[in-house]
């Protein structure tokens, strides 16, 4: 897990708990854990790239990436093995530097491709049974935020970041 340097993360039952409020006039809303955001942003202090792989266009989505500072952000394809190859591609990286959270069936061939693969605690059991590593939380719950902790404790880089807030 030491070569991890990009965090990869499905959106719709990773980012939020997978509830979609469609409104009357089409435009659609979701909810972000705030703790995600917070992890996301100390990981990219870290040094840490951080990246969105969703079968889903919205623009909710990219909102949030924007407000994080995140870059990589491919949605709209069905095909997330293709996304995240051209992902993986743009950023120079090998499998094994990669990690990626997804939490159903379509998220499977990324899963099995990538260093370090991790699902929320709500993910099937599909899923869950293939990954290195499940959440205490379900997806839009903070189990973004422990994948990122988990993963900075291993590269001895968390302490940095609490220690950033101790002041010390």
């Amino acid at each position: 897990m030491r070569r991890i340097r990009l965090l990869l993360f499905d959106v719709d039952g990773v980012l939020t708990d997978g509830t979609i409020l469609l409104h009357a006039d089409g435009s659609e809303s979701k909810m972000f854990h705030i703790r995600d955001g917070a992890a996301i942003v100390w990981a990219q202090r870290a040094g840490m790239q951080i990246g969105l792989l969703s079968a889903r266009t919205s623009e909710a989505t990219a909102r949030r990436a924007q407000q994080l500072g995140i870059s990589v952000l491919i949605q709209g394809l069905a095909d997330k093995l293709a996304g995240y190859e051209e992902i993986r591609r743009q950023a120079g990286l090998a499998d094994d530097e990669i990690a990626y959270m997804g939490d159903d069936l379509q998220d499977l061939p990324v899963l099995r491709r990538v260093g370090f693969s991790a699902a929320p605690a709500d993910a099937p059991a599909a899923v869950r049974e293939h990954v290195r590593w499940v959440s205490r939380t379900g997806g839009g719950r903070g189990a973004v935020r422990e994948m990122i902790e988990h993963v900075l404790q291993a590269q001895g880089t968390w302490a940095g970041a609490v220690a950033d807030f101790l002041g010390s």
